[in-house]
């Protein structure tokens, strides 16, 4: 029997390739993307994505979204009991895995694996213990594109927000970035790749520095026009 694999989506490059893993696995059936929405914003947490972007490209990569909103602020307390109910829902649902595209923080993973213990759905890690440095190149030889949409000034140049996730901005990365961003150094968007039935169309907005990251706005276009 398959695997009934619901993928954790944050909107960003590591999901969409955890989502093309996923789908070469003739054991796993993908049946869905969840996403973490900032109620106050309407938008995914950290990305900064819209939720409009975050809809297309659900769309364009030709599965169901749920969205789980959580309010702004919410405490841990809060966090935890709506993750929990909505994880119940998806088991009633017949989900059996949730996959997420962590690739090497051990807290990150056991924060994941405790959430899910005794809920009767399993994690699933299908990038977990990649090299990200070959990942990295992995994914740009693929034809995956991706934009910046977070980064935190104290690791990364601040000019680097916006651009476009290639050899050249790998190029610009300080010495002791991870290429993938795996330390927070930067959030992104995907918009296209093997993963996408059709490119994702958005423009790039204003650039702003809020809460000590700096985040670049990306507009949904209409598909007719962009």
């Amino acid at each position: 029997m398959k695997k009934t694999v619901l993928l954790s989506w944050s909107s960003g490059k590591d999901s969409a390739w955890a989502l093309h893993v996923l789908r070469q696995d003739p054991d796993v059936e993908v049946v869905g993307l969840f996403t973490t929405v900032n109620q106050a914003f309407q938008r995914v947490a950290m990305h900064a994505v819209r939720v409009e972007l975050l809809q297309a490209q659900a769309a364009a990569l030709g599965l169901p979204l749920r969205q789980l909103a959580i309010p702004y602020p919410c405490g841990n307390e809060d966090y935890a009991s709506r993750m929990a109910d909505f994880v119940n829902a998806c088991r009633a649902d017949g989900v059996s895995h949730m996959a997420f595209g962590d690739l090497f923080l051990e807290d990150v993973r056991a924060y994941r694996e405790q959430n899910l213990a005794g809920s009767g759905i399993a994690p699933l890690f299908p990038l977990w213990g990649l090299p990200t440095a070959e990942l990295a190149q992995t994914m740009l030889r693929s034809g995956l594109k991706a934009r910046l949409t977070c980064l935190d000034p104290r690791k990364l140049p601040r000019e680097l927000a916006g651009r476009e996730f290639g050899q050249a901005l790998l190029d610009a990365l300080p010495p002791d970035a991870d290429p993938c961003g795996e330390y927070g150094e930067f959030h992104s968007f995907a918009w296209d790749g093997p993963m996408f039935l059709r490119p994702v169309p958005h423009a790039v907005g204003e650039t702003v520095e809020r809460d000590g990251f700096v985040f670049t706005d990306l507009l949904p276009l209409d598909p007719q026009r962009g």
